[in-house]
C-alpha cells in the first residue's frame, strides 16, 4: 500500500516544482541565508529550504494585515496540525514542510515559538527590557537556529543551546541595523529603558527616528551585546557535523560584520541601512571554509540565555520521551524519506547542471567542424 501511496510517475514532477519554489522564495528574501544555506551539503540543505519556505510564507500572512492576527494564528496553527499529522494541505511550503518534520522528527514547539514571534510582531508588542528583547529574539530567531541544528542531526542541550545563542545574536544584529527602517514603519525594538537611560523619550523619539549621539550608545550597547552572544555560540559550531560548519559560520561571520559595517559608518540606522560588500562577503566565506577545519569545543558548558532555556528544555523533553504527534508517524515517515530523497536528488541535478554550464562557458570552445568536413 506503502508504494502506491506516491507514485514514482507523479511524485518527481511535484517534488521537482516544490523544491523550486521553495528556492524561489528564499532567493528573494534573507539574502545572508540564502547565501549560507548553498554552502550546506545537500542532504540539509533540502530541509533547510523547506523549512525556510514555509517560515517565510508563515510570516507574510501574519504581518500582510489580509486577516486579524488571531485568524492568522488559527489558519497556521491548524496548518501545522496537518503537516505533524502527515496530512499538509495542498501548499507547497506544507508539503515540504510536511517532509522535513517526518524525517527529522521536528519539535512542534520550536514552530510555535516562531510564529508567537510573529505574533508578536503584528501585534507592535512593546520591549522595555533588554531580556524582552532577548525573548523577541529567542522566538524569532533562536529557534530558527535550533531547527537547524536538529536538521543537521545534532541534538545536546549545550549544541542547541548555543544554536538559539547564535540566531538572537543575529536578530540583534538586524535590530541594530534597521533602526531607522523599523521607526518608520511604527516599530521599536531597542530596549526602551537603554533609551530612557540615554536622555531618548521613546514615543517622541518614532515621531522623528533621526540620529544622534545618544541613539548611536543605545545601538552600540545592542552590537555588543550581539557580539557577546557571537563569542558564546561559537562553542557550539564545533559540535556539528564537519561538513555543515563552513555554511553556519558563514553567516555568523557576515552577520556579525554587519554590526561592524554599522560601527564604521558612526553607529546611524537611520542615515542609511549597514550593507556589507560583496568583496568583503567572499573573503568572510574564505575565512569561514578555513576555520571550519579547526574551530574548537568549549571545555566548560555555559548555561543558556535565560530567554532561550524554554526552548531547549522542550527540545530535550522530546528527545526523551521520543517524538510523538498523537499519531504512529513511522511507516508514514519512511515514505517521506523517501520523498525527501527526491528533493535532494533534484538539488543535487541542479548543482551539477550548474557546475556543467559554468565549465562550458569557461573552458575554450573547439572549432566546430562542418557536416561532410
Amino acid at each position: 500500500m506503502a508504494a502506491n501511496m506516491f507514485p514514482a510517475d507523479t511524485l518527481a514532477p511535484r517534488a521537482a516544482v516544490d523544491l523550486e519554489a521553495c528556492v524561489a522564495l528564499m532567493r528573494t528574501g534573507s539574502k545572508t541565508f540564502f547565501a549560507a544555506s548553498r554552502l550546506l551539503p545537500v542532504r540539509v540543505r533540502a530541509s533547510s529550504i523547506a523549512l525556510y519556505a514555509f517560515c517565510r510564507v508563515a510570516d507574510d500572512m501574519v504581518d500582510s494585515g489580509e486577516m486579524g492576527i488571531d485568524d492568522a494564528m488559527r489558519v497556521l496553527s491548524d496548518r501545522l496540525d496537518r503537516i505533524y499529522a502527515g496530512a499538509p494541505l495542498d501548499f507547497v511550503e506544507d508539503r515540504a514542510l510536511s517532509v522535513v518534520v517526518q524525517r527529522h522528527e521536528l519539535p512542534r514547539p520550536l514552530l510555535d515559538a516562531l510564529l508567537d514571534g510573529f505574533a508578536w510582531d503584528a501585534q507592535g508588542r512593546r520591549y522595555d527590557t533588554l531580556e524582552q528583547v532577548h525573548d523577541y529574539g529567542a522566538r524569532v530567531a533562536g529557534s530558527v537556529g535550533a531547527m537547524m541544528c536538529w536538521i543537521m542531526g545534532v541534538r545536546s542541550p549545550q549544541a542547541l543551546a548555543r544554536a538559539c545563542e547564535l540566531g538572537v545574536a543575529m536578530q540583534l544584529t538586524n535590530i541594530a541595523r534597521d533602526v531607522g527602517e523599523d521607526a518608520r514603519n511604527g516599530r521599536l525594538y531597542l530596549p526602551r529603558q537603554w533609551m530612557a537611560q540615554a536622555g531618548l523619550d521613546a514615543e517622541a523619539w518614532l515621531k522623528n527616528p533621526v540620529g544622534s549621539l545618544a541613539l548611536q550608545g543605545v545601538v552600540g550597547r545592542l552590537l555588543d551585546e550581539a557580539d557577546r552572544l557571537y563569542a558564546q555560540a561559537a562553542a557550539g559550531i564545533a559540535q556539528l557535523p564537519r561538513d555543515c560548519r563552513s555554511a553556519i559560520l558563514s553567516a555568523r561571520l557576515i552577520y556579525a560584520e554587519i554590526g561592524q559595517q554599522l560601527r564604521r559608518e558612526g553607529l546611524d540606522p537611520c542615515a542609511r541601512r549597514a550593507i556589507v560588500p560583496a568583496s568583503r562577503k567572499l573573503v568572510l566565506l574564505a575565512c569561514a571554509s578555513l576555520q571550519s577545519g579547526w574551530v574548537g569545543r568549549s571545555a566548560a558548558a555555559v548555561p543558556p540565555l535565560a530567554a532561550i532555556a524554554y526552548l531547549v528544555d522542550q527540545c530535550n523533553t522530546l528527545e526523551d520521551t521520543a517524538f510523538s504527534s498523537g499519531i504512529s508517524t513511522r511507516p508514514l515517515g519512511q515514505r517521506m524519506a523517501w520523498m525527501l530523497e527526491m528533493f535532494e536528488r533534484v538539488e543535487a541535478r541542479r548543482q551539477e547542471e550548474r557546475t556543467n554550464d559554468h565549465t562550458e562557458h569557461a573552458a575554450p570552445q573547439a572549432p566546430r567542424l562542418s557536416h561532410g568536413g
